[in-house]
């Protein structure tokens, strides 16, 4: 029968999809931002009367230094005394309180303008990290098996800095230089001569148009830099997870060789990015400097000439003075707002990246009314080249349990990795999987996954307490029921005996604990969740031969009027299984109770035998107490 195999292809990584474009991201990021409009409104607002405040800063200082010359002038001559002069310095004591004031209203129009967007920003990071963390656990398992989780983090973790860093640059920073930069030009032109404004306005066009270009030459060093820097965490991470194969092989100088290549690698980016900075920031002081002079120039003649006075002379220069400031910081602005849509990008791919699993449109839950799992023509490969399971066919009836042995390879754990819809069949050659009937891929994967408990063979637990990761089967359960699910799985009197009890740290993948002590936790947080289905996929493998007899009849009471699916390597732990399938290479070999595959001869006899002879020739061990 031709099938659709399934591979890795089928969904891109984010990687593969490469960089967009700078405004596609920020319009991304636009629809989190317009939920506040009103107070994007009001912040732009106070943005505008904080730059129109601040232009009447060195206007006032004119007056001052123009009333204060006369002064000068007459104190020089031996005349201050003058009733003149008493008028003139009321009149310049009430410029120094409007200077004051306008400094004033420049900051509180800035303070008001912060903390009316803060709730908008945060909002916005807020919204998008819950988006992503949220759409990672809806890709399936083989997005999450051909990623590494340290670089996936940290591309997150950069990406929502990223949004403030964006937001912040382009509303404290940039817009407000804009606004400014339009008022000068203005005031220039209207009230002295549009020299002023041509110059400055060339200087500035200069100034973008080579930072501009600049950075864009240098952006690719910075995204080598991520790259290297996030393959680098992603090793660190991965060594430090495998911490205890890392001694058991002495390898800590061959994790260090690996690790220092990436920072190495990283190393020469980050030399070749500060060299490419410094020639950028020469060129931008090279341009500001040379607009200053041009305008200075042109002012000192004017006063020179009697065209202007001191005070349009200080004006002017303080009016530059307060571009040049700005203008200078634009450049750093600029290349971190470029960092921040390059760290922005990596994030909103991962948002792109399609469900290969999605539920259909308006799929109905499951509806589990006797269990009843049916397995029909089941065909599936993870890889194109490599098929699991032929032409598989078997039913668990309502409230009976079936196994599922044979040798390493041969598919059982695939099954319950289909059961639990962490890949779908191909709709026309892969079969179906039913549960009461109802194709498992028109139903939601919550209500699917809620009727299914599963103790795996691999138990990972949660770095937190004993407590947490047992009532994780079912997070809304009294302690009572989290107590009562513990002694069901026979692991109680181990906590109990804890310095900490139920709030004893597991540590990170339950590594403080033994593998029987993780299966028993397993256990119990299955019989906590108390779903209509069960699977058991080698649920009692960590345990030694008694600790298994004792797990074993717990788990038989829980079995009862459930529809189980016990997928074992030990036979001896499903012998009164009502169905004992026997797979081979991903086909059904054999089929019946224990009784009848005994009879047979076959496979399973042959299976039975050898581990009865290893029984028999082996000493029963129990597993490592807990190390604390």
């Amino acid at each position: 029968m031709p099938m659709r195999r399934f591979s890795a292809s089928n969904e891109p990584a984010p990687a593969a999809t490469g960089p967009r474009n700078d405004w596609q991201t920020i319009v991304s990021l636009l629809p989190y931002l317009t939920a506040y409009k009103w107070r994007v409104a009001f912040a732009l607002t106070c943005l505008i009367g904080a730059k129109v405040a601040n232009l009447g800063v060195p206007i006032v200082m004119k007056h001052i230094v123009d009333g204060l010359a006369p002064v000068q002038h007459l104190t020089a001559l031996g005349r201050a005394e003058h009733a003149p002069g008493i008028v003139l310095m009321g009149g310049i004591g009430l410029l120094v309180v409007a200077y004051a004031a306008v400094r004033l209203s420049t900051s509180l129009f800035t303070e008001l303008r912060e903390i009316l967007f803060s709730k908008v920003t945060e909002s916005a990071v807020r919204q998008l990290a819950l988006k992503v963390f949220r759409h990672l656990h809806a890709l399936s398992l083989r997005f999450h098996l051909d990623r590494q989780t340290g670089g996936m983090s940290r591309d997150i973790e950069r990406g929502t800095r990223g949004i403030t860093q964006l937001i912040s640059y382009s509303l404290y920073s940039i817009l407000p230089t804009l606004v400014e930069v339009g008022l000068v030009l203005v005031f220039f032109t209207v009230k002295y001569e549009a020299y002023y404004a041509l110059v400055t306005l060339c200087a500035l066009a200069a100034y973008i148009v080579f930072t501009v270009k600049v950075t864009e030459w240098r952006t690719h060093f910075r995204r080598t830099m991520n790259e290297l820097d996030s393959r680098a965490n992603s090793r660190a991470i991965d060594s430090l997870i495998n911490y205890e194969t890392v001694k058991y092989f002495g390898n800590e100088e061959w994790e260090t060789r690996r690790y220092d290549e990436n920072l190495h690698r990283y190393r020469a980016a980050a030399i070749k990015s500060q060299h490419s900075l410094s020639a950028l920031n020469f060129g931008q002081q090279a341009i500001i400097g040379t607009g200053l002079v041009f305008i200075l120039w042109r002012a000192t003649q004017g006063v020179m000439a009697g065209k202007l006075t001191l005070g349009d002379l200080v004006l002017i220069n303080t009016f530059m003075l307060q571009l040049y400031i700005p203008l200078n910081f634009l450049g750093v602005v600029y290349r971190e707002l470029k960092q921040s849509l390059t760290d922005m990008d990596r994030m909103f791919t991962l948002l792109t990246v399609a469900r290969e699993v999605p539920d259909a449109p308006d799929a109905p839950a499951l509806a589990v009314r006797g269990g009843e799992v049916r397995f029909s023509h089941v065909n599936f490969a993870y890889e194109p080249a490599r098929q699991i399971l032929h032409d598989v066919s078997f039913t668990i009836a309502a409230g009976t349990t079936t196994a599922v042995v044979g040798h390493s390879g041969s598919g059982k754990s695939t099954l319950a990795r289909l059961m639990f819809r962490f890949y779908d069949l191909d709709k026309v050659s892969g079969g179906a999987i039913t549960i009461d009937g109802q194709d498992i891929r028109d139903v939601t994967q919550d209500s699917l996954r809620a009727s299914i408990g599963i103790v795996p063979q691999d138990t990972v637990l949660f770095n937190d307490s004993i407590y947490y990761n047992i009532a994780y089967g079912r997070p809304s359960a009294s302690r009572e029921e989290v107590i009562a699910a513990a002694r069901a799985a026979h692991i109680h009197a181990f906590i109990e005996s804890l310095p900490k009890g139920y709030e004893t740290a597991v540590g990170e993948r339950g590594l403080k604990l033994s593998g029987g002590e993780k299966q028993r936790v397993a256990i119990a947080r299955t019989i906590l969740k108390n779903p209509p289905i069960l699977l058991f996929d080698e649920a009692t493998s960590a345990l030694d031969s008694r600790s298994e007899r004792a797990i074993q009849q717990e788990l038989d009471v829980i079995a009862r009027e459930r529809t189980t699916l016990v997928i074992a390597h030990r036979l001896s732990t499903v012998v009164h299984a009502q169905q004992i399938i026997v797979m081979d290479r991903g086909r059904i070999v054999e089929r019946g109770t224990h009784a009848e595959l005994l009879l047979a001869q076959g496979l399973y006899a042959q299976m039975w035998e050898l581990q009865q002879q290893r029984a028999s020739a082996a000493p029963d061990v129990e597993h490592a107490p807990v190390r604390s």
